[in-house]
């Protein structure tokens, strides 16, 4: 069995400096190298996942394959290094002390009294050590969520502290990212808010290894040697990470700066061969060097924060990048759309995705853009509640249901063209009636979906709880809608097109989620085609 190898990275002065993007870069680097690696990531919100939080509070919510409602950065790890997480990968708090006090209800503890310490943080050091104890990986990155200071971090910052003894010295790696702010008005960088940090994480008994510092401008070798005095750290461990065009530079970037090399020598393992990137270089010179250019508008309820269509957007790059094309995103509030603006808000638009959501808030602009794109012959992608939203405005100005709608917006719609499956009815719990994780999806020759995946027999992953209704099916095939994928046990609908329109596609599923740099989804890569074909 492998000794797996542990690297941990926390966070100081402010949040949002990109933790889940510095672990994944590192990650990347030792795939790169040969080793096996995968990233979990520890939140210390209550919340038991994030799949009940509103994407503004946390931006998206990425699905993984066993049906874990997750993280988003956890979709940075799988775009990175194009391998999937599952559930063992993202922790909460929530998770962490539901667990225990479900153990100290079945007397797990026999009469002790329950505590943080031992009892959480023997919870967490578990859960830290799940994916280690497979014999999968040579090296397990756990990065942990919030500021160092932070109450709520506190528990996993001791948890460490007691890994890092238990594992010994040479088993486990403290990065520490923080952030050197620069002041306009006296000219200078300042190390104080990294120093004071540090000194946070010392104090709860925490020595960082390696500092990655966040800055605008380069911090130079005497910030370093200033920053290795202070913080009792080698100057070589002080790794500069200064702000790049876009996340996929910062593989490259921690190279340049020897990350990889740092953790591996603290860590007793093998710096050569050197990583190749070669592949993924590809993709940024692809990226950076477009050909050409689409116009596409994503129409949305949550676009203020464009987190909470993370998953997307990155997917365009994906795809974009893989034919040369650069893929400009219009980003479109759904309740800002009306049937007097829609022409103007949407006109000159190569392609339109009508995104995912939940709720009643905007799904009427959203239909009132797709029926738009669908009378203007522009190219479109509708994933989940876009793809239900095509079907009931299909339903009301094909098929002439007037009030056709979803039974999620309209319970007492005479035509519940979407509808909640007979075993969910009765279900109260809001997690019990969501089809999660990955489903199996036919596909039928000869369609648009089909020529994208090329195959028959596709496996996506799902995120809603309300289907189409098969009551409705014959008249929508009869008016000209193609069912084009179907679930082939319990025969949901996954996949509708137009056939009479140049390419008009939605779909039940989540494609976003599976999209990663070295493999762009198909139905993305078909999308942006189909854009530039009809621009």
């Amino acid at each position: 069995m492998k000794n797996t190898k542990y690297v941990f990275v926390t966070g100081g002065v402010t949040s949002s400096l990109g933790k889940g993007i510095i672990a994944a870069s590192l990650a990347k680097l030792l795939q790169v190298r040969g080793y096996s690696v995968t990233i979990q990531k520890l939140d210390p919100y209550i919340n038991i996942d994030p799949g009940t939080l509103n994407p503004y509070e946390h931006g998206e919510c990425y699905v993984t394959n066993d049906g874990a409602e997750t993280d988003l950065d956890l979709g940075h790890y799988e775009r990175f290094l194009n391998i999937p997480t599952s559930q063992a990968n993202n922790v909460t708090t929530g998770r962490i002390y539901q667990s225990v006090i479900d153990k100290e209800r079945r007397g797990d503890f026999l009469g002790k009294t329950v505590q943080v310490i031992p009892h959480i943080t023997d919870e967490i050091k578990r859960r830290i050590r799940l994916l280690g104890n497979t014999g999968d990986y040579d090296i397990i990155i756990t990065e942990i969520g919030g500021t160092v200071g932070d109450i709520e971090s506190l528990p996993y910052i001791e948890a460490v502290r007691q890994l890092e003894w238990e594992l010994g010295r040479e088993n486990a790696v403290v990065i520490h990212l923080t952030l050197i702010p620069y002041l306009a008005a006296a000219g200078e960088l300042k190390t104080k808010p990294t120093q004071h940090s540090v000194k946070m994480l010392m104090q709860s008994g925490v020595n960082p290894d390696v500092l990655v510092c966040r800055t605008e401008h380069p911090i130079g070798d005497d910030i370093k040697r200033k920053l290795a005095l202070f913080c009792n750290v080698q100057q070589e461990d002080v790794i500069e990470s200064i702000d790049v065009n876009t996340i996929y530079d910062v593989p490259n970037l921690m190279y340049k700066e020897g990350l990889d090399q740092v953790v591996l020598k603290k860590l007793k393992l093998e710096t050569s061969p050197k990583p190749n990137l070669t592949e993924w270089n590809e993709f940024l010179r692809k990226h950076k060097n477009p050909k050409h250019t689409v116009e596409i508008g994503l129409v949305g309820k949550y676009v203020e924060l464009q987190d909470a269509y993370k998953s997307i957007s990155e997917a365009f790059i994906h795809a974009g990048s893989s034919q040369e094309i650069n893929v400009n995103l219009h980003w479109i509030h759904s309740e800002s759309l009306t049937v007097e603006n829609a022409e103007s808000k949407l006109k000159g638009l190569d392609g339109v995705l009508v995104a995912p959501g939940f709720g009643v808030r905007g799904v009427e602009g959203k239909i009132k853009a797709i029926q738009y794109i669908r009378e203007n012959n522009i190219p479109f992608l509708g994933i989940c509640l876009g793809m239900q939203m095509a079907v009931i405005e299909f339903a009301r100005n094909v098929l002439g249901l007037e009030d056709a709608n979803s039974t999620e917006m309209d319970k007492k719609t005479p035509h519940p063209v979407i509808n909640l499956m007979e075993e969910q009815k009765n279900i109260s719990d809001m997690g019990g009636t969501m089809r999660l994780g990955a489903w199996d999806c036919k596909l039928e020759k000869g369609t648009k979906v089909y020529e994208a995946y090329n195959t028959e027999m596709i496996s996506e992953r799902h995120r809603h709880r309300y289907e189409f209704n098969n009551d409705y099916l014959e008249k929508f095939t009869k008016a000209g809608m193609k069912i084009s994928g179907i679930n082939p046990e319990t025969k949901l609908v996954e996949t509708i097109e137009l056939p009479n329109h140049p390419y008009f596609v939605g779909v039940q599923y989540h494609p976003e989620y599976k999209s990663t740099v070295l493999n762009p989804h198909p139905l993305f890569v078909a999308f942006v085609k189909a854009c530039l074909e009809t621009k």
